[in-house]
């Protein structure tokens, strides 16, 4: 079939013929949090075979998938603590560590906006420590926590990862945190899903505009990755209908790939589709995740 777009680990392990066909190197594991009303997904990269099947670099992809994530609902503290439980096994001791977030994207792109609308609502406190002192620092139970949005290129004229190796070189933090907006294959998927990988980020990856990535590789220390679908590729929103049309009226695998590929013309490419709230959504996310790593980092409650 023709290939589909997606940032999502879980959705390119879905993709291979039988789900449920053991990959070598390829871990998966699954359980649903009644309370919290999410479902849970690892996906284990164990070693190079399975990144070289997977065509994902080795490390934890953890994905969280609630419909209640674009909701504006006071009641999905358990859903937060959720996704909260699950940032804080991806990094030892993190409320102890000294933390850079980097709310990756374009501000004055909706669906690319996550990143710096999040940015917006965290609490900053590596200023504190200067200031105020460690004692402060302690009995307030504040971690050291500093926040950038870099841009884009079009913005900026350059790449996130050299803006990020500068504040990295002056500010020596232990560990960087990135935000950015994904791409999936499942409409179903968009804003109600997250995931968290220890693997880092290549920025735009999803969409096909490629950027350096941001890892441990390029940045020298840990890089968490956050990350939220908030768009689908157009081609694969058709060719996942046609499948099923053709698929019930008998075609075979190779007569339906055939055919889509002569649907498909050049004007289709980098035709992206949102949902058609994608700005509350967004909005609502991002505080979310914010309110998150807020709760991670200084001990503050997750509702506030």
């Amino acid at each position: 079939m023709a290939e589909k777009i997606t940032d999502l680990a879980l959705e390119i392990r879905e993709s291979f013929p039988r789900n449920n066909v053991e990959i070598k190197g390829v871990v998966l594991e699954k359980h649903f949090d009644r309370e919290a009303g999410a479902h849970i997904t690892t996906v284990h990269i164990k070693d190079e075979r399975g990144s070289r099947a997977m065509k994902k670099p080795r490390g934890r992809y953890v994905t969280i998938e609630s419909d209640d994530m674009p909701k504006d609902d006071a009641e999905k503290e358990s859903l937060l603590l959720c996704i909260a439980r699950e940032l804080e096994k991806m990094v030892e001791g993190l409320r102890q560590k000294s933390v850079l977030i980097a709310g990756l994207g374009n501000q004055h792109v909706t669906s690319d906006s996550l990143g710096p609308r999040m940015v917006e609502c965290i609490f900053v406190t590596r200023h504190f420590k200067r200031e105020f002192g460690e004692l402060f620092m302690e009995e307030n139970e504040y971690g050291t926590v500093s926040a950038i949005a870099p841009g884009v290129m079009a913005q900026t004229g350059m790449e996130a990862v050299e803006i990020l190796e500068g504040i990295i070189e002056k500010t020596s933090p232990d560990v960087v945190i990135v935000v950015d907006a994904l791409a999936a294959r499942s409409m179903s998927r968009l804003c109600t899903t997250v995931q968290l990988t220890d693997t880092g980020i290549s920025p735009g990856s999803g969409i096909g505009n490629h950027r350096s990535a941001l890892s441990r590789e390029s940045l020298g220390i840990p890089v968490i990755a956050i990350g939220v679908p908030t768009v689908v590729d157009a081609k694969t929103i058709i060719s996942d209908h046609l499948e099923k049309v053709l698929t019930k009226q008998g075609y075979n695998e190779d007569e339906i790939d055939a055919f889509i590929r002569e649907v498909f013309q050049d004007e289709m490419d980098n035709l992206y589709v949102t949902p058609k709230n994608i700005d509350e959504s967004v909005a609502i996310i991002a505080k979310d995740l914010a309110k998150i790593l807020n709760h991670c980092l200084q001990k503050k409650a997750i509702v506030s």
